[in-house]
Order: C-alpha cells, then sequence, then structure tokens
C-alpha cells in the first residue's frame, strides 16, 4: 500500500472515532434548561402639580414629602420624586368667551387678564390666547411675549367675525352657530398643549354655556387629563339671563371640568372679583408641589386609574388631577 493511500485511510477512521466520541458526550449531557432574559417592564413616573389649601383657604407651603400620601385606584403609592419649586416653567392657555352674554364684563376681563399675564409670567414661560363664541380663534400662538399676548387680548370682540380687520395668526376649526366652548377646550389641550412638556393650565373665562360644539365636555375633559392640563375657570355668568335658553348648566359643567382636571372655579361678577381671581391664581400657579411616582400598577393598558392625594392633615385640601391614562401598548 502506498503512503498516500495510508493515510486517507487513516484520516478516515480518525473522522469515524471523533464522531463517535462526540455522539457519545451529547447523549451523557443533561438537559440544561434554557437561560432566560429578565422580562424588563418599562414603568413610566407619574408626575403630579399639587396645590394645598389649610382651614381657612390659605394656600399650605411648608410640607415636605413625608406630609404626602398618594393613592392609584385605591392603592398607595411610594413617593420617588417630590419638590417644592416655585419657578418651574409654565406653559398657559386664556381662552375668553366671546359670545354675546360676556358682553358687559369683556373690557374688564381685558384689563384684569393683561394684569395677570404681566404678574405671572417669566422669561421661562410659554402663553397663548384664544377666543370662541360661534367660532374658536386662536389671536396669539404660544410665546414669552407678554406684550404680544397684550395685543391679542385686546383684539378680542364680542362675536366678532373672521374678517381682515381681524387679525386671527392661526385659525382652529370652526362652526357657524353657538358658543363652542367644549371645542375651545379640546382644540387648546389636544392640539396646542399635548406636546407641550412639565406645567400646563388653562384658565378660561367664561359663563361655561356650550351651545353646537362638536365635541361634548367629556371629549374636553379626556383631552385635557390625557395632555396633563389644569383647567381653572373664572364663571362670570347671571343665571337670570337663561331664563329663556332652557336654563343655566354652567355652573354644574364649570365644576366637572375644573373637578376632573384638578383646577378651580372662581365666580366672579365685577371687575374687581376678575382682579383678585386672577391673584388668587397667580398666586397658585407659583406655589405647587411636584410628586412623582412609579406606579405600581405597570400594565400598559391604556385604561383610566384614579388618583388621590392626601396630607397628614386632615383639615388640609389637596387640589390636583383626578387620575390619568396608562400608557398603551
Amino acid at each position: 500500500m502506498s503512503i498516500r493511500r495510508s493515510r486517507v485511510a487513516l484520516g478516515v477512521v480518525l473522522s469515524i472515532l471523533l464522531g463517535a466520541c462526540a455522539a457519545l458526550a451529547q447523549q451523557q449531557q443533561p438537559n440544561l434548561p434554557q437561560v432566560q432574559q429578565p422580562l424588563k417592564v418599562r414603568v413610566e413616573m407619574v408626575h403630579l402639580f399639587a396645590t394645598v389649601r389649610g382651614r381657612h383657604g390659605g394656600i399650605v407651603s411648608d410640607l415636605t414629602k413625608n406630609d404626602f400620601h398618594v393613592y392609584e385606584n385605591g392603592k398607595q403609592q411610594k413617593i420617588a420624586y417630590f419638590s417644592q419649586e416655585m419657578n418651574l416653567p409654565l406653559t398657559l392657555g386664556l381662552l375668553i368667551d366671546t359670545s354675546g352674554s360676556q358682553q358687559r364684563l369683556l373690557g374688564d376681563e381685558q384689563i384684569a387678564a393683561k394684569r395677570f399675564l404681566q404678574q405671572v409670567m417669566t422669561p421661562k414661560d410659554l402663553a397663548f390666547v384664544i377666543t370662541f363664541d360661534t367660532e374658536v380663534n386662536l389671536l396669539a400662538d404660544f410665546t414669552e411675549s407678554v406684550g404680544r399676548l397684550d395685543r391679542a387680548i385686546d383684539r378680542a370682540r364680542i362675536n366678532a367675525p373672521l374678517a381682515p380687520s381681524i387679525i386671527v395668526e392661526t385659525p382652529l376649526p370652526q362652526r357657524s352657530d353657538g358658543t363652542h366652548f367644549y371645542d375651545a377646550v379640546y382644540l387648546a389641550c389636544h392640539d396646542k398643549l399635548a406636546g407641550q412638556a412639565g406645567r400646563k393650565a388653562l384658565i378660561v373665562l367664561t359663563d361655561a354655556q356650550d351651545y353646537g360644539s362638536m365635541e361634548t365636555l367629556d371629549d374636553a375633559i379626556e383631552a385635557a387629563q390625557r395632555s396633563d392640563v389644569v383647567v381653572h375657570i373664572l364663571l362670570i355668568a347671571n343665571p337670570w339671563q337663561y331664563m329663556y335658553a332652557g336654563g343655566y348648566r354652567g355652573e354644574g359643567v364649570a365644576e366637572k371640568l375644573a373637578k376632573q382636571t384638578g383646577g378651580r372655579v372662581i365666580r366672579v361678577t365685577s371687575g374687581k372679583q376678575l382682579d383678585k381671581a386672577f391673584a388668587s391664581l397667580a398666586h397658585e400657579l407659583r406655589s405647587q408641589y411636584v410628586i412623582g411616582y412609579y406606579p405600581t400598577d405597570s400594565a400598559r393598558n391604556g385604561a383610566f386609574r384614579r388618583i388621590k392625594v392626601e396630607t397628614t392633615q386632615k383639615h388640609d385640601h389637596v387640589l390636583t388631577r383626578s387620575g390619568y391614562y396608562a400608557p398603551s401598548q
């Protein structure tokens, strides 16, 4: 036999032996369970902006993290973040009802609103101005300029049609009848504030009577809740005005909208009361606690979760949003 043939034969034998050894080792190896990667569930922090008022209505500003208890759907949550920051950036929407029912106080509203913005706005803040009646008009888009906001407020007119004499920088969707209060709140939250971060608030000067909106009150509330917007309402109404219009329902509407979003309803009947109401809101917006927690419920099901915040003092009243919508898959 030649040397070449001997080497080939030897290689074949070695291959057979190695294959047999590998098969035997595989048979003797125990069946070990596969190591699974740990399942990671992303839980996003829920942020709450809370104002606390004491027994006599004054703002309580000296509380600590240990003074608060937070509950989500009845289950207590662990507070992971706490701050008493007075100068956090604010994004503010000012909505002015310019339907006929507001004719008597519109001038006072304009003066008080401009004074409020001069008092509350800082260089870090943004604001916009919307008027609503038979149409919803954006008179000033997001700006830090108080002067630009003042000029927009001055252009508010009762039932003013869109015309060249009325400078409307960005008209929002409109209809041709009624007072579109719900539409105005919905559009301000859904179209304007949803993409903004941090503290967000709407201040609405209105009688809270709606006629002809495409959106419902519940739609407006949901838009505010999904956008984390607090809605404060300066309620300007004389119920006797509505005797021949089906009665006055605005007070209940205003209370529901404000309560569900963590805001307040302040009843106003005069220019002097307007000044006091705006001053109260300015103080409140700069006196909030920031509370953050990671919810124990990690389900990403898009469900609405109710929030309750209490302090250790039973007479304190905490003003914050009533809940939030969980993230979806």
